[in-house]
């Protein structure tokens, strides 16, 4: 590399005589020789013309030349560095060997899954609601009933079957929860086609319990197991997927204890399942201790006021709290 023009060869030492000064410098630059942006620039950074070299006519120092030397390091200090002064290259074979990676593609699933999540965040209002529901009850009526209940229909008898006859019922109540928009219509539907959000390791897919407002506890559990088994196995047809009116998420399985789920459109509302977590409560003036667990209904704010997505969601709490109530139709 270059040396700096003002850099000269050293004297040699004498003795008993003092260092030889260095050579008179060449003409620094002026302040009054800069042109305006330069004179801008130099104010700005407050550097002094004289240390820099210029490149311009009659060795004139630009706004390029002040540029070049700010970022040649500190102040005063010359622009360029020696070339033993720059730092080693790094390995590549190193650093690749100490932070790998890999590029897949998505799967077809994957994609599709994205393109419809991205479409339900920027095509609905969407809004969340939580509460909080004691399943003491329900249970209590598993652990009584529940042997007697296998041994006839031949499965079990879960939460989730508990969750979708509720759902149903509060969906007949407030319909405008099981509706879906259309432009600017809204459909309102007469049955209840409930979509059971279904994990595999190519993705979430939700299966649709068609009329399940007629379906039994078994029949819900059944169908929830064949279609558990076909996601599993890669056996899930487009009829087994499309339609439903409303979703039915549960997060609680891998231990979720509170989450906001998405609305699966055209749908206009989704409810949440979480974990089941033991906490002390007041009940009737006396602190206890009770399976809770917290549900959120994530919902269409276009066509469903916050009321009726609260009541919806304190109806289905006020059914599983008290199942003899659900059970009856009440």
């Amino acid at each position: 590399a270059a040396k700096p023009e003002s850099a000269a060869e050293p004297a040699k030492a004498e003795p008993a005589k003092a260092p030889a000064s260095p050579p008179p410098a060449a003409p620094a630059a002026k302040a009054g020789d800069l042109s305006p942006a330069a004179q801008r620039v130099a104010t700005e950074n407050r550097i002094d013309p004289a240390q820099v070299s210029g490149t311009g006519r009659d060795g004139r120092v630009t706004k390029e030349d002040l540029v070049n030397f700010m970022r040649g390091g500190q102040q005063g200090a010359p622009a360029a560095k020696p070339a033993s002064a720059q730092p080693p290259a790094p390995s590549p074979a190193r650093d690749a060997g100490a932070r790998p990676e890999e590029r897949v593609p998505m799967t077809r699933m994957r994609a599709r899954i994205a393109e419809r999540l991205m479409h339900s965040k920027e095509s609905i209002a969407m809004l969340t609601s939580f509460n909080e529901i004691n399943l003491a009850k329900v249970g209590a009526l598993r652990k009584q009933l529940g042997e007697e209940f296998q041994k006839a229909n031949d499965v079990k008898l879960g939460y989730m079957s508990f969750f979708v006859k509720a759902a149903c019922e509060a969906l007949k109540r407030y319909p405008v929860v099981n509706a879906s928009v259309d432009g600017n219509e809204i459909i309102y539907h007469g049955y209840q086609d409930i979509s059971i959000a279904v994990s595999t390791e190519r993705g979430l897919v939700t299966p649709v319990l068609r009329d399940a407002q007629d379906m039994s506890f078994a029949d819900i559990e059944k169908a929830i197991g064949e279609y558990a088994k076909k996601a599993r196995d890669g056996g899930l047809t487009l009829d087994d997927l499309t339609g439903g009116t409303f979703t039915i998420t549960n997060g609680g399985v891998f231990g979720s204890l509170f989450s906001t789920p998405i609305v699966n459109p055209p749908q206009s509302a989704i409810l949440g399942m979480h974990t089941i977590k033991e906490r002390p409560i007041v009940e009737n003036g006396q602190m206890v201790v009770a399976p809770m667990m917290y549900v959120a209904i994530s919902y269409d704010h276009r066509i469903i006021d916050g009321k009726d997505a609260v009541l919806f969601l304190v109806d289905i709490k006020n059914q599983l709290e008290n199942p003899q109530r659900m059970l009856l139709g009440l």
